[in-house]
């Protein structure tokens, strides 16, 4: 007789993988090369945000100083970025950040982030359509904004003025098209992202034509302008703390490349494209920022600048108009490409979950045909496009970031724990007989004692290779270190005066934090690591993982109080579908893969 399982052991099983890292061979099509990706993470992440952060972040925050800015934030975006590429490499699944919290954390936690990246994808597509839609319509005088307003109009606080029917049809027509068409789609995504690097290479050689290196080193005692705030002058107007408020803001441009890691059953040789596109889009991203920012400081003294359309105004400005209708081209075309990969990854992460049975089992169904799951595609297509159609996402865009953040987060904690994890805890030996999931019901016993622990922490008997005590005590530490990040992050947002004005209270609990901080990270380097592995690896772990989690928190705790209340009620959503639905499927198999390890151990199978 099966006794009854606990629902902590439910919440908390992992998802168990082959020693190869993969779950056999995929149902999906593997018809993604290394160009296909980087394409796909480059045309995601330069959408028309690179024609206006430059010049937004260099008037009204960083000056001059705002091409430093990006290299900071693409500095932080490569700590989260190494990360995917370890992961990548080791578990090519269909699902990113859900698949790896799914292996390394367990199932409670992998459905939060996988509801958030599904939250995440939704509101980036719905975005850049209704983008698209009032790009095209400022060029067109207006025109779709009166025809719908005279059509469908709306009179509700939370909703639109109108409903967009071109933003409804844009992802309807590219949700269909990459339902029925990777490969197709693809090659369009390639040309089209090829095509807005070419224009931003445009840009940037005809922008260093009329550099002016005088625009770096400005005098403002000379200077006659109707702008009332424009800093110090020089390099740093706004001092280096402007700076790095820069860098907080461009951090947000760098976001996208994480759809590469949804591809992973769709990828020729993804142990070694993954990572190799992941940070191949991510030096591509960074140049084209560089070279953006450099040249647009250099052509337009920064508070000249217009914050809403910098590049169309500072070649009208030196008096080219040819370039200032390149530009504005250029800012349609990337607003295509980031269409294409904001939409491309979430029927992948609605597949991986569904086909886990956190969500409905018929969305990750695969066509036999066309072998992507077109069930789920056109699913989230639908939902996405009546987003885009009613909702005006002015406020609902900070979503995007709390999704994201989360996300990094999340994967740079399971980079940490998977180093130091028992092997046959993530990955099941060949030898063993395989199972879909891993509890404490089928790993083998361990005894815990408090002195048996107490020596694990510091590792009195230098044991060389992690244990099940080793795996535990590494997660409660990394779930130590987020709360003391946590609690850094809010003394220095909090108490950043006190902290200035050296006050004796502030700086204790700063150091104090600190201190702790760096006592956590020791412990966990004293526990024996996983052994090493030909594949691709984060290096200084867990120094890098612990950098990117401070970061993201930091982060997160900038956005507003009204970001975390939608956040909230997303979650509430979220949680209803997994208790309800999620739970009770996963509590079946448990069941169900218990009854057949009892039946293997009394047939002496086992």
């Amino acid at each position: 007789m099966v006794q009854d399982i606990a629902p902590w052991k439910v919440l908390t099983r992992r998802k168990n993988l082959q020693a190869d890292g993969t779950e056999g061979e995929t149902k999906l099509n593997r018809v993604l090369g290394l160009w296909d990706l980087t394409a796909l993470g480059v045309g995601s992440t330069l959408g028309a945000g690179v024609y206006v952060l430059a010049g937004q972040i260099a008037k009204e925050q960083a000056g001059p100083s705002v091409m430093i800015s990006f290299a900071i934030a693409a500095l932080a975006s490569l700590l989260a970025g190494i990360c995917y590429a370890e992961f990548g490499a080791r578990v090519p699944k269909a699902g990113s950040a859900y698949i790896y919290s799914y292996v390394c954390i367990g199932e409670f936690v992998a459905f939060v982030i996988g509801w958030n990246l599904i939250l995440e994808y939704v509101i980036g597509t719905a975005a850049v359509c209704r983008g698209i839609s009032l790009y095209l319509d400022s060029l067109i005088n207006d025109t779709l904004k009166t025809t719908f307003e005279e059509i469908a109009p709306m009179d509700v606080n939370i909703l639109g003025d109108y409903f967009d029917f071109f933003a409804f049809l844009l992802v309807m027509v590219f949700g269909i098209a990459l339902a029925f068409g990777v490969e197709t789609s693809t090659m369009l995504n390639n040309f089209v992202t090829c095509l807005n690097i070419f224009i931003l290479g445009f840009v940037i050689v005809a922008g260093a034509v009329k550099a002016d290196f005088s625009n770096w080193t400005i005098d403002v005692s000379q200077v006659t302008t109707n702008v009332t705030d424009i800093g110090e002058g020089g390099y740093f107007p706004y001092g280096f703390q402007g700076t790095l408020q820069g860098a907080a803001t461009c951090f947000f441009g760098f976001v996208g490349f994480d759809c590469i890691a949804t591809t992973g059953e769709e990828v020729r040789n993804p142990r070694k494209n993954i990572p190799t596109s992941i940070l191949l889009s991510l030096l591509i991203i960074f140049l084209c920022y560089f070279g953006i920012s450099t040249v647009l400081t250099l052509m337009l003294p920064y508070y000249q600048q217009d914050a809403n359309a910098p590049l169309p105004y500072a070649f009208e400005h030196i008096g080219w108009p040819v370039a200032m209708w390149i530009v504005t081209i250029g800012g349609l075309i990337g607003l295509l490409a980031s269409l294409f990969g904001a939409l491309f990854p979430l029927p992948r992460v609605i597949y991986s979950m569904a086909q886990d049975g956190l969500l409905f089992r018929s969305w990750g169904k695969i066509s036999p045909k066309y072998r992507v799951p077109v069930k789920g595609s056109i699913v989230a297509a639908v939902f996405t496009a009546f987003i885009a159609g009613f909702f005006d996402l002015a406020q609902l865009v900070s979503l995007l970031s709390i999704g994201t953040l989360l996300a990094y987060s999340v994967v740079a904690i399971s980079i940490t724990i998977l180093r130091y994890m028992e092997y046959s805890e993530s990955f099941s030996v060949p030898r063993q007989k395989p199972s879909t999931e891993t509890t404490s019901l089928t790993m083998r016993a361990h005894r815990f004692t408090w002195g048996g622990v107490f020596k694990q922490l510091f590792n009195v008997n230098r044991l060389e290779e992690p244990n099940l005590i080793s795996t535990r005590i590494v997660g409660v530490l990394a779930t130590f270190f987020c709360l003391l990040s946590l609690g850094v992050g809010l003394i220095i947002t909090l108490a950043l005066p006190s902290i200035k004005e050296l006050q004796a209270w502030a700086l204790t609990l700063l150091i104090l934090f600190a201190v702790l901080i760096c006592v956590v990270l020791v412990l966990i380097c004293l526990q024996p690591r996983e052994p090493r592995s030909g594949l691709f690896r984060v290096p200084f772990v867990p120094l890098v993982p612990a950098i990117s989690i401070f970061i993201n928190i930091y982060l997160m705790l900038q956005l507003d109080s009204w970001t975390w209340i939608r956040f909230g009620i997303w979650m509430i959503v979220g949680l209803t579908i997994y208790f309800l639905y999620g739970l009770p499927n996963s509590y079946r198999e448990l069941r169900r893969q218990r009854s057949g390890w009892q039946r293997l151990k009394y047939s002496g199978s086992f």
